[in-house]
């Protein structure tokens, strides 16, 4: 079976989906690897290492389209793209398949079989290939990073002549990889960490990574399927609004991660709470690019408001390209071998991954959770 790995063309996408480690890996399992020219060069992975890898190196991507079996991508690939992949091919991305309608449909008529990386699911067997997590680790260590580089303040508590520093407050909003990771690195750099997520059960891995865990005083669990959070009451929502308002308004950095699956990201952070931060203050907000926690987050920008700096990074990951690309490559390396073998994809439905990260398949859309969600929104 002949792989063939793209170089990203959406703007800014720095990543790689297959790194040269991977593909010597691949090969001696019997995958052809072919690799496009440049392709890992912004990840710091020159096509000199592909090739003693074991990978052919190609110049034009039309050509990689149409002799692979299977095209791996980091991105969704473009409507162009789709129609470059040779009726039947087998298509690994990143999809966002709940929201990007128009492209599963697309992929249904150029009778692909469209795996979506991040649609496998969250279980025990499917860890090693689970590319969000490993993604949603980088986004939150680097959020706090940029936090920091815009603070108007140190992070850590200082003993110095001129009197004592007292250390930065930051508070995280949902407790997931991301938010997790966040609480880890801003407790690392000295901070006093807070952290805020509707589902009691994170509860204790946010003390584990020595950050204070805030709860609504309310008997709901935000727990939802796959360990996703899932949207709450009415009452919840008032009363968790008031919470955050309260701890927003004495942090000097807030980091809001929540996100729910196939849905804009909640809004959690109004105006008038940025308005009670202090002068100089700082608001990363990792899910701007599922439009944010905050109202005033402006996707891809950074702005100031109120006083405040508000950061609305579009790709974290693709900021530290070359690790992200490292894990999303062992990642990717793995679900192929699960799903494939050098003669092609085994296509077991009766396989959790496969039956949870096929979209598309023979002309059809075939995953649940995809076909109900478009049918619900009026499509087919």
């Amino acid at each position: 079976m002949k792989i063939a790995v793209l170089k990203e063309t959406v703007a800014g996408e720095t990543r790689v989906a297959l790194v040269p480690d991977s593909v010597k890996r691949l090969a001696k399992k019997g995958f052809a690897v072919a690799v496009e020219q440049g392709a890992g060069m912004l990840s710091g992975y020159p096509d000199a290492e592909y090739e003693a890898a074991g990978a052919e190196v190609a110049p034009l991507a039309p050509e990689l389209f149409r002799a692979a079996d299977a095209v791996i991508k980091v991105q969704p690939p473009s409507l162009a793209e789709v129609e470059s992949c040779r009726e039947g091919a087998v298509l690994v991305a990143l999809l966002q398949p709940y929201l990007r309608h128009d492209l599963v449909r697309q992929l249904a008529a150029r009778r692909l079989a469209a795996f979506a990386l991040d649609a496998i699911p969250r279980t025990t067997l499917a860890q090693s290939m689970d590319v969000l997590s490993s993604m949603s680790t980088i986004a939150g260590y680097k959020s706090v990073v940029l936090a920091a580089a815009s603070l108007n303040k140190f992070f850590p508590m200082l003993m110095t002549a001129a009197g004592t520093v007292r250390p930065a407050k930051v508070l995280v909003i949902g407790a997931g990889v991301a938010g997790l990771m966040a609480c880890a690195t801003a407790k690392r750099l000295g901070a006093a960490v807070e952290a805020f997520d509707v589902r009691p059960v994170v509860k204790e891995q946010v003390l584990s990574v020595g950050a204070k865990f805030v709860e609504v005083p309310v008997e709901e669990s935000g727990e939802g399927a796959g360990g996703y959070a899932k949207e709450m009451s009415e009452e919840y929502k008032r009363k968790q609004g008031e919470l955050i308002a309260k701890h927003i308004a004495k942090s000097d950095v807030v980091i809001p991660t929540a996100l729910i699956p196939g849905k804009r990201a909640p809004l959690l952070i109004t105006e008038e709470m940025v308005r009670s931060m202090a002068p100089g203050s700082v608001i990363v907000d990792v899910a701007a690019e599922m439009g944010g926690n905050c109202a005033l987050t402006e996707p891809g920008q950074t702005v100031v408001k109120h006083g405040v700096t508000i950061i609305g990074p579009d790709n974290l990951p693709g900021t530290v390209p070359f690790h992200a690309s490292q894990m999303f490559s062992k990642n990717v390396e793995k679900f192929l071998l699960h799903l494939a073998t050098g003669d092609g994809f085994k296509m077991d439905m009766g396989d959790e991954i496969t039956r949870g990260s096929l979209i598309t398949r023979d002309g059809a859309v075939v995953q649940e959770m995809t076909l109900k969600i478009i049918s619900e929104a009026g499509g087919s």
